[in-house]
Order: C-alpha cells, then structure tokens, then sequence
C-alpha cells in the first residue's frame, strides 16, 4: 500500500471486524521521516496534555503527549495527506471517518515502563461501535516488544474500569468491573502480535484489550496513535475527566459527537 492506495482487501476489513485488530503492511512509509521529525518538534514543545512517565528505578523515560496532530507538519500530514482517512472508513464500515485524536508514545531504550492491559473506549469522551486506532511505529519492533491484542474482546460488551500507567484509577469511586489479568492467564486468551517495521500500521478497535511490554533494549520504540470515530459517533457522560480532556466542550449525554477539533476528513462519495 502507498499514497496510491485504492481500497483495502476485503479480507483485511474482516480480520479487523471478527479480532478486533489486524495489521497493514507499508501503508504508512512514505510519511514516516515527517513523522520522525515532528516528534523532535514535540518533544521540544510539548503541549499541556503532555505526560512523561520516569520510572522510579532511575531507567528511561516514556513521553507522551495528546491532540497535537495539527500543530506539526509531520503529523498533519499523516494524518490529512496519508489514505489514513479512507481506511478508516473501510475498516468501521463507516460512510464517515472523524478524526478524534492522535497519542504520541516514545519509550526510549531502557524504559521499564510495561504498558497495562487496557481498553482505550471507556477513557473517552465519545462512544459508538465504529472506532479505529492506528498504531503507527517510526522504529523496528519486534514480536516480544511489539503491542499485543486479545483477540476479539471488543465484542465482549464490556467497559473495563479505566486506569492511569501507574496503576491508580482514572475515575475517583468508579465502581467498574476491572479488566481480567491477561498477563498472568495468557494461555487462556488468542494473544494476537506482529514483529512491526516503520510505516506498518496496526489498526484496532476502541474496545480492543491490548498491551505492551517495555522497552529493555538500546533501541527507541517512537509510535504515534491517530484515532478515528465513524457514523455512530456520540458524546458520553464519563464520572470524571476524561483523558485526553477536552473539558472546555460543552456537551450532553448522547449529543452527536461534532465539534470544530473533531473533523470529518473522509465522506464517501
């Protein structure tokens, strides 16, 4: 695939809808060394969402930062020049694809950061069953360090409890179910994982359990996520902040999910 890209394979668009997560080759490279550089940009200006964690070890740090896609070249053209806008379409089955927000995450060599288990939808401020998340690394991963899925548990029903990286709970008093322990029961869970290269994409849904080890080698593991929300998009009362927080919106339970910081980027004609 390439800035070329007609139309993903029918199979590729039901791997996605049936597990929740699958990977594309390549889609991606052309836009990879803009991407690079914009993180460098960032990392230089970071914006007030910004929020590093370093590890009280002493190890390497893991930097991340929210909703900066419009403020760097190299990420606004990933995100409005790539075919991103198209796939996302196709893979939600959307005639729409609304661009939510992009999440920068650069686990430098050393960082003993293990990326928890989680669900990203009941973090949001927006809820609907079409929703992707492109998971986009600028370096090589390999399968051990590589993010991980458990195969469709997007279809489960659930909202698991949302918490920070550092384990304490996003929403004060949530009484949500917590999310099972995926990490000590593996072999009772499909665990889905590709070795990634820069410019490869992995695509999943909102309500997708997913994970990542930390970074125990001398190499950077750079990735920027660009998530995406289609037809059936709506605002969602959360019991606290939401993160990324968008609190100067105002919004109602079930309001359709449009604001100027949310574009649409794709209607299919």
């Amino acid at each position: 695939m390439s800035s070329e890209f007609k139309s993903l394979e029918p199979e590729t668009v039901t791997a996605f809808q049936r597990d929740g997560a699958v990977l594309l080759k390549g889609v991606f490279k052309p836009w990879v060394e803009g991407v690079c550089a914009a993180i460098e940009q960032n990392k230089a200006n970071p914006s007030y969402r910004e929020r590093t964690y370093r590890p009280d070890d002493g190890s390497a740090p893991f930097f991340q930062d929210y909703c900066v896609w419009s403020q760097f070249e190299g990420y606004k053209a990933l995100v409005t020049k790539s075919p991103m806008a198209k796939i996302a379409a196709e893979l939600m089955a959307s005639k729409t694809a609304r661009i939510f927000h992009d999440h920068v995450l650069v686990k430098e060599p050393g960082n003993s950061v293990q990326t928890p288990w989680h669900q990203d939808q009941p973090y949001y401020l927006v809820e609907g069953d079409q929703s992707v998340s492109f998971w986009v690394p600028l370096d090589p991963v390999p399968r051990e360090r590589t993010l991980e899925f458990v195969a469709t548990s997007h279809k489960w029903g659930k909202n698991f409890k949302p918490k920070r990286f550092d384990g304490t709970d996003l929403f004060s008093g949530d009484q949500s179910e917590i999310a099972p322990d995926i990490e000590a029961n593996r072999e009772n869970f499909e665990i889905l994982g590709w070795a990634v290269e820069p410019g490869d994409a992995v695509a999943f849904s909102f309500r997708a359990l997913h994970g990542a080890p930390a970074n125990n080698s001398t190499m950077r593991r750079r990735v920027t996520s660009i998530r995406w929300v289609g037809d059936d998009a709506h605002f969602v009362e959360r019991p606290g902040t939401t993160s990324p927080d968008f609190s100067h919106l105002s919004y109602q339970d079930g309001d359709p999910f449009e604001a100027p910081e949310f574009p649409i980027l794709y209607r299919a004609s």
